[in-house]
């Protein structure tokens, strides 16, 4: 009789039947079309490294472009609402009425995101960071528009959440009195004297404190995104949405500064601005010469704001793209000098000076690394064995899976999974589903009935999609 129960029972699986979710995934890590259908049903939790602007897809943007009749830059692609004097440009109305409009539209898809790449005619990186300046003059007054379109497209492959890093703070305050410090803070940086820095900037954050830098923040909170949440209503009981304000790296050490602290005092004061992050290319001239002064920046504010979470890029750098010694401290310095919450991309730790100290460090102090397959893939070429993160698992570094840039990589969160389980064949189905939770768990939402529920909901959602199996 048990031999007739093995027998069925093996017939049972060879048909499809009494699979878990874990066997299943077993047998289809080399099929992609499986593995897509499998992980759009997956919950997703959290997308934790999430850019706003790059997540929404090229063709609306466009298509507001061209309804708010915006001028175009015909060798650029770039779009503006007002002419400039020179260059050019032209109405996409004067396009259309000229016959032109479908041709240019497919000029501009190529431009604004990676559509139709061909791998060889423009640099990666370049036509990946280029593309916010050429298309961001036409998501200005469509901001709600794509907060929409963002939830709903969470909502249709299970993401509940999302942690956007949403603008920076639009502020007037005149600097060009405080062009000194500019020198001086460079001064100091270059003889890595910490203490000097940080004297300089108890006297700019007191000078710009009189300028009403508050202010700024205040009005962004109420004015702009509490009032545009609550209108859209962006929390439902399907989906949840916090922000970060983010600082650029290519600006002069004062203005950056102005904007940080700008930035700590919304997150400090807003229960729907979770942090504070800092972008634009880590190996432009600027970020590199400045990088450590970010750090103490941070720090600095962390020091004045120290309820206020960070996540850091940090690390998306690699072997030819900068010079070597350049990828042997980045990330050691947001993790030990600013003390971020979070690494974004973390690609270089491979080249960081004693990086098993710094992965144990990661590891032990709970400090995890959002793990971006398809932007280093496209960015940096670093893909399968070349990416670390098989070296922050064997260290036991928690890790978030997250899209990036979505609408620029035309990706989406379930394309990182497939990714991962066919790349990474070691990564179990328990495992990717502790990174679904690590996704939650690792969010910077500030109330804990939020996260409390969302982890809940996750359970809830698992218990269903679990359910499904075996198969039929």
């Amino acid at each position: 009789m048990r031999i007739i129960y093995t027998l069925l029972f093996s017939a049972v699986l060879h048909l499809g039947y009494a699979q878990s979710p874990s066997l299943y995934l077993e047998k289809i890590r080399d099929n992609e079309a499986a593995l897509t259908a499998f992980f759009s049903q997956m919950p997703k939790g959290g997308d934790l490294h999430h850019h706003f602007s790059g997540s929404i897809y090229a063709e609306p943007i466009l298509q507001d472009a061209i309804n708010d009749d915006f001028y175009l830059n015909t060798a650029t692609m770039e779009v503006l609402k007002e002419k400039p004097s020179s260059g050019n440009w032209e109405l996409f109305s004067s396009l259309r009425n000229k016959g032109q409009l479908d041709f240019y539209k497919q000029q501009i898809m190529e431009k604004w995101s990676v559509k139709d790449y061909n791998h060889v005619s423009y640099p990666s990186d370049k036509l990946f960071f280029e593309s916010f300046g050429k298309f961001s003059p036409a998501i200005e007054g469509h901001f709600g528009e794509g907060l929409l379109e963002l939830k709903n497209r969470a909502i249709s492959e299970n993401l509940s959440y999302i942690e956007t890093q949403l603008s920076t703070i639009p502020c007037d305050i005149n600097t060009t009195d405080l062009s000194d410090f500019n020198i001086k803070l460079r001064e100091l940086a270059a003889k890595k004297d910490e203490k000097g820095i940080k004297a300089l900037l108890d006297s700019l954050y007191a000078t710009l404190l009189k300028r009403e830098a508050a202010k700024y923040a205040e009005d962004f909170n109420d004015n702009f995104v509490s009032k545009m949440h609550q209108e859209l209503k962006i929390d439902d009981a399907r989906f949840t949405m916090r922000y970060q304000n983010f600082v650029l790296r290519f600006m002069e050490p004062v203005d950056l500064f102005k904007n940080l602290m700008i930035a700590f005092i919304s997150a400090d004061t807003s229960p729907l601005m979770a942090g504070v992050n800092i972008v634009s290319p880590e190996d432009g001239e600027t970020s590199m010469k400045d990088y450590w002064l970010h750090m103490l920046m941070f720090k600095y504010c962390s020091g004045r704001f120290p309820n206020v979470k960070y996540a850091m890029h940090a690390g998306e750098l690699t072997l030819g793209l900068v010079q070597p010694e350049d990828l042997t401290w980045h990330i050691h310095e947001a993790v030990h000098t600013a003390g971020a919450n979070r690494i974004g991309h973390g690609v270089d730790i491979a080249y960081e000076n004693k990086s098993y100290e710094l992965l144990r460090h990661m590891a032990k102090n709970d400090i995890p690394v959002e793990i971006n397959l398809v932007s280093n893939e496209f960015i940096l070429k670093v893909k399968e064995n070349r990416h670390p993160i098989s070296l922050y698992r064997a260290f036991n570094v928690p890790i978030v899976i997250s899209t990036d840039d979505a609408g620029i990589l035309r990706t989406n969160m379930t394309e990182q999974y497939v990714l991962l389980a066919k790349r990474y064949k070691d990564v179990t189905y328990e495992e990717i589903k502790k990174y679904v939770y690590n996704s939650i768990n690792y969010s910077f939402i500030k109330d804990k009935s939020v996260k409390k529920q969302l982890l809940k909901d996750l359970d809830s959602r698992f218990k269903t999609f679990e359910a499904n199996f075996p198969l039929k």
